[in-house]
């Protein structure tokens, strides 16, 4: 099994700190032409898989259970989950995603790239421990694209994009700083990679991966600087992870 099929990705791990970034590739892919796209990027059609949708309908759903007089099911009123099992959840959840669009799709990766895309901090397991919940089969398939911020940057991107009046947008959305300093200032991604500069070696499977170095900030304008860059690195990851398959 391998990452890549028909000269495109099969799935790109999208990971970063929050607002490092993720959101802002992705829109940026879906604003680019298919074929510049394909021909740039590896990335044809692509599907987007993202916890955050998930994580505000429960947000939404407890809030609604609070005021019929009901327990709260994930989150305390502070927003913060009750188990710390359900961040883990969210990628079983994921990972059952990517599977439907396999069973409903015959030759899904003929013609396809799913784009699964998350945050992890320490507190809550990084992202050694949210790998591990992605099947085997998930993992053959993948590639990682890791956005490289500082914690500051982070902090500061997620001040400046927060709406409050969409607190439901992908792009919009934000956090409270003490929330985000207590769920994401601590990071094992250095830890996470130490092991091979091409490649994380994850449930005995090595899934190749680089870094996007972001902390100057190129995705918010969604400008020439970020096609270039991009266009850079998966093209850097697409012979890592050819090589490995050759």
């Amino acid at each position: 099994m391998t990452p890549l099929t028909n000269n495109s990705f099969n799935v790109l791990f999208l990971i970063a700190r929050p607002a490092a970034g993720k959101s802002e590739i992705i829109d940026f892919l879906k604003r680019t032409p298919e074929a510049d796209r394909f021909r740039r990027f590896h990335i044809g059609p692509f599907d987007e898989l993202d916890d955050f949708p998930m994580i505000w309908a429960w947000f939404e759903e407890d809030a609604i259970l609070a005021k019929m007089g009901h327990p709260r099911l994930h989150t305390d009123e502070q927003g913060y989950f009750l188990h710390n099992d359900l961040w883990h959840v969210l990628i079983e959840r994921l990972d059952l995603e990517y599977h439907k669009l396999l069973r409903d799709h015959p030759n899904y990766h003929a013609c396809r790239t799913a784009i699964i895309e998350f945050a992890r901090g320490k507190e809550h397991g990084g992202f050694a421990q949210a790998f591990q919940h992605f099947s085997e089969d998930t993992l053959r398939r993948g590639a990682i694209l890791y956005i490289k911020v500082s914690w500051e940057e982070s902090l500061r991107k997620n001040r400046r994009r927060f709406n409050p009046e969409r607190p439901d947008s992908i792009l919009e959305h934000g956090l409270p700083d003490e929330k985000l300093e207590r769920l994401y200032k601590e990071t094992d991604w250095e830890v996470f990679s130490a092991q091979d500069p091409e490649f994380i070696t994850i449930k005995g499977i090595p899934v190749p991966y680089v870094v996007f170095e972001n902390e100057d900030d190129v995705t918010t304008a969604r400008g020439p600087e970020l096609g270039q860059r991009l266009e850079e690195t998966l093209n850097r990851l697409w012979k890592i992870a050819s090589k490995h398959h050759a």
